[in-house]
């Protein structure tokens, strides 16, 4: 009799404590909508909606590269935890163009506000919001490749829409159409920095709100997307956003990453020494990791768990400290460890000074350069 009693008191207390626990976002599935509108651009729309999901909560549009599908992304970007963990949504754009499924980032149709594919991502965020009762405050958006090149596609035609962007080994809006994707891929396009905004700003003309802050991330071994895109992307959204060109601090994160904040943390630049293209994860299970490794998923550093905090879904959360080197520095290393920290890049086997892009030799670990840092993200070959 004491064993049954003491095992329905157990049972209750049990009871009593899954009520009065608090409901916790859970794992839901990636699931395939319709109907969410016209759909000019024949896109496929994937959402990832957590259990209990708060009302009015926020959302991250994720675009996939080329070869990819939405599952992929979900799948592989690491961007699945930090739904699970802060409560927000996922919306997966599908592209469907054969054979490739490519975003048309370079296709006039496709990149005009209230066209082609720009207006069926819209419409998906549109449809999304309401649906799932999402704050169309808080809607941020990424992609990879073509999926970063459409993002900035996105923030410069629909800026009404979005909170925030991260644009992911990804290139300039407007940089090619309507020649072919190459003109930028292989290389810059020569373009001020006011030539670059002028073009946003013509996607919505008379557009006086707030624009979304930018993140962009280029490993400077990318030979796919040439990484001179990356540095087109900095100066078109620093002059859309009113910002200089030279970054306010530059930080040293993990993966061999080098941040470069710009304003008050409006644009935030992140290279990523050695690593080709793709968009940088972390597997394992630390807080600051994510991700699985793969084609175009490269092991260097989970950029969601940083674009997490860049877009302010991880509230409570502190962002990477800023701590700039004082010019005049110096610093002594092979080759191999400059560019791993950050202080140089390799090109086809040489290493060249970041900033003033100095030849240093070859890129490996018997070769011994040194550097001084004469400004932000600055270094000269120098004998200190």
């Amino acid at each position: 009799m004491n064993a049954l009693l003491s095992r329905a008191l157990t049972a209750l207390l049990l009871a009593l404590a899954l009520i009065a626990a608090p409901a916790v976002s859970q794992a839901a599935t990636l699931t395939r909508v319709t109907g969410f509108g016209s759909n000019p651009g024949a896109l496929n729309m994937w959402a990832y909606v957590p259990d209990n999901l708060p009302p009015r909560s926020p959302a991250v549009v994720a675009l996939h590269g080329c070869t990819q599908n939405a599952n992929a992304y979900y799948a592989n970007s690491g961007w699945r935890k930090f739904a699970d963990q802060h409560a927000f949504a996922l919306i997966f754009p599908e592209a469907t163009t054969a054979p490739t499924n490519c975003f048309q980032w370079f296709q006039e149709g496709d990149i005009r506000r209230g066209q082609g594919e720009a207006l069926s991502i819209a419409q998906m965020v549109t449809h999304a919001t309401s649906a799932y009762n999402l704050d169309p405050a808080r809607i941020s958006i990424t992609g990879l490749s073509a999926g970063g090149a459409m993002t900035a596609v996105m923030i410069a035609t629909y800026p009404d829409l979005f909170h925030a962007a991260s644009i992911v080994a990804g290139l300039p809006y407007r940089c090619s159409p309507p020649a072919s994707t190459t003109t930028c891929m292989l290389g810059p396009v020569a373009k001020t920095p006011a030539d670059w905004g002028s073009s946003v700003r013509a996607a919505h003309p008379g557009y006086t709100g707030p624009r979304p802050k930018v993140a962009i991330w280029h490993g400077q071994a990318d030979y796919t997307v040439n990484k001179a895109n990356g540095d087109e992307l900095r100066d078109q959204f620093t002059n859309v956003l009113g910002l200089s060109q030279t970054p306010a601090s530059t930080t040293g994160l993990p993966g061999g990453t080098t941040l470069e904040t710009y304003g008050a943390d409006a644009l935030r630049y992140y290279k990523i020494s050695g690593m080709g293209h793709g968009t940088p994860v972390d597997p394992g299970n630390a807080a600051d990791q994510c991700g699985t490794a793969g084609a175009y998923f490269l092991d260097t550093i989970c950029s969601a768990y940083h674009d997490t905090r860049f877009f302010g879904l991880a509230t409570g959360t502190p962002n990477p400290t800023a701590t700039p080197t004082p010019p005049g520095h110096c610093f002594t290393a092979s080759n191999y460890a400059h560019t791993q920290a950050g202080r140089a890049h390799q090109s086809a086997g040489y290493a060249y000074a970041n900033g003033s892009n100095q030849p240093m030799g070859l890129w490996n670990t018997f070769v011994i350069t040194t550097l001084k840092q004469t400004g932000p993200a600055y270094f000269e070959v120098s004998s200190c």
